[in-house]
């Protein structure tokens, strides 16, 4: 339980260090956010818990399928935010990358790969 508590702690700090960094500087905000950070904690953390090798190269095979639609709501969120505010772009964003998980979704059957 104690080293759940310290792997939170220390994800969040950096998710906290990260949107500090952003307020100040934006383009070294992004630069950082865009950094697959969470990625490597992640992999951090399961290789520390003696995760298999296949178990963590599967998780990695699924976060480049599932960055695929996320791509969409990165191009279109700094164009709908002028026009229609924050909740109204973030709800957009959402629908957007939903749809764009059941376009992968629908491609990846072709190549063996099950997303749900």
């Amino acid at each position: 339980m104690l080293f759940i508590f310290f792997k939170i702690v220390i994800t969040a700090s950096i998710i906290v260090l990260v949107s500090e960094i952003a307020k100040i500087n934006d383009r070294l905000g992004g630069m950082i956010a865009a950094l697959p950070l969470t990625t490597f904690l992640i992999l951090f953390w399961m290789n520390y818990e003696n995760v298999s090798d296949s178990k963590i190269s599967n998780h990695m095979i699924y976060t480049l399928i599932y960055l695929i639609p996320t791509i969409p709501m990165f191009l279109i969120f700094p164009f709908c935010i002028n026009k229609f505010g924050f909740w109204a772009t973030i709800l957009i964003c959402l629908g957007i990358t939903f749809i764009s998980i059941l376009l992968v979704h629908r491609v990846s059957k072709n190549f063996n790969f099950n997303l749900f």
